[in-house]
């Protein structure tokens, strides 16, 4: 099978692509390695930059859709130490540019955008290959093959399109997340929900932090931030969730116990989430027919932006793509300039992030740079 336009996979930065192909008129196929949308959670709260994902939401035309997601009042920020006193606190007045919204219900309002049968779901890529003159072949794990004028790889940190222009590969960052969520917050945990406020708390030291997020309902969405080693983490049996938690408290011994109850009193069993990064600034050679948008183009650890700028990546690449109709070259290259500049000085601008999260100046690090924006 023969189609013009191929996104590997049905994350925010490709189905933002596909919708703003359709709103130009312009057909793709998605295909989603997943089995079906609600296959996995699709992760926490998202704010939603005015800069940047607003931009993406305009330009497939779904910014009155979006506003129905947002939650009211998460954009409060405030910083503790680690014996719970408050040392910065920002409310939420509404004019803030970073709204709040669940990534499962922005992923969930793209996908109903697009026409039926625009995501194939089930198709895990086995791999990719060149068969010149701009087009290539997809092939998917269960021996199914398609052939495409443009490949867009948005299949994520570990792509199996990035190779066709690319031999770099993520390496592991030097910093993890451990996820976990405690349900029925306010009731339950009254102390722990009045800590974390209305948004989000981040409670950070040298080399490690509580960041947690309230989320819908009474939801308290944590991410227990350490800097620590492979060897470290793969030390510990995650499967385990008992013995695993005890270990990653045990990092925090001292510390208030309305911020260590996130860990110890979690709901579900800790995730471990290592942080993995592509070179900062990097980039490739015009290839014809085929390029990246989001983490499969410019994977960085985690620094708010990434959501983001997947979704500006995949509207500027669909907008490019119907302002140049009969010149797909000129098209990819105009987009790939831009994301390379944007996405660079993203990363340069998250390495900042992650100093003042765990370096030796913190708190304070943090504060300052929340100072900044406010």
């Amino acid at each position: 099978m023969h189609t013009p336009v191929t996104i590997i996979g049905a994350g925010l930065g490709g189905l933002t692509l596909a919708r703003v192909l359709h709103v130009h008129g312009i057909p793709a196929t998605v295909y989603e390695a997943e089995s079906s949308p609600m296959a996995r959670a699709q992760g926490g709260m998202l704010d939603i930059h005015d800069y940047n994902g607003q931009l993406a939401v305009k330009a497939a035309d779904l910014m009155d859709e979006f506003r129905g997601l947002i939650l009211e009042g998460r954009q409060q920020m405030r910083i503790l130490d680690p014996d719970g006193t408050v040392l910065f606190d920002k409310a939420d007045d509404g004019t803030g540019g970073r709204p709040e919204v669940q990534r499962g219900e922005l992923r969930q309002l793209l996908l109903d955008s697009l026409p039926a049968g625009t995501v194939r779901w089930g198709h895990k890529v086995s791999s990719t290959r060149a068969l010149g003159e701009g087009r290539h072949e997809v092939s998917f794990a269960d021996g199914s093959t398609v052939v495409t004028s443009l490949l867009v790889g948005a299949d994520g940190a570990w792509s199996k399109v990035r190779p066709l222009l690319s031999e770099a590969t993520p390496e592991y960052a030097g910093t993890l997340f451990v996820e976990t969520y405690l349900f029925e917050a306010d009731t339950r945990h009254p102390a722990t929900a009045k800590a974390v406020g209305g948004g989000s708390l981040i409670a950070p030291a040298r080399d490690k932090g509580i960041n947690a997020h309230r989320e819908s309902g009474d939801t308290l969405h944590t991410y227990v931030m350490l800097t620590r080693s492979q060897d470290w983490f793969a030390a510990i049996d995650f499967t385990d969730a008992a013995a695993a938690t005890a270990r990653i408290a045990q990092e925090f011994d001292g510390w208030a116990p309305e911020l260590t109850a996130l860990i110890t009193d979690g709901d579900t069993a800790p995730v471990l989430r290592p942080h993995y990064a592509l070179p900062i600034g990097h980039r490739w050679d015009r290839v014809p027919g085929v390029t990246l948008v989001g983490d499969a183009a410019h994977l960085t650890a985690p620094n708010g932006e990434g959501a983001n700028l997947a979704m500006l990546d995949g509207a500027e690449l669909g907008q490019a793509l119907a302002a140049h109709p009969d010149d797909l070259e000129t098209a990819l290259t105009e987009y790939e300039q831009a994301m390379f500049s944007r996405s660079s000085e993203a990363a340069i601008e998250g390495t900042r992030l992650i100093e003042s999260l765990f370096g030796d100046n913190v708190p304070q690090s943090l504060i300052d740079m929340f100072t900044e924006h406010v």
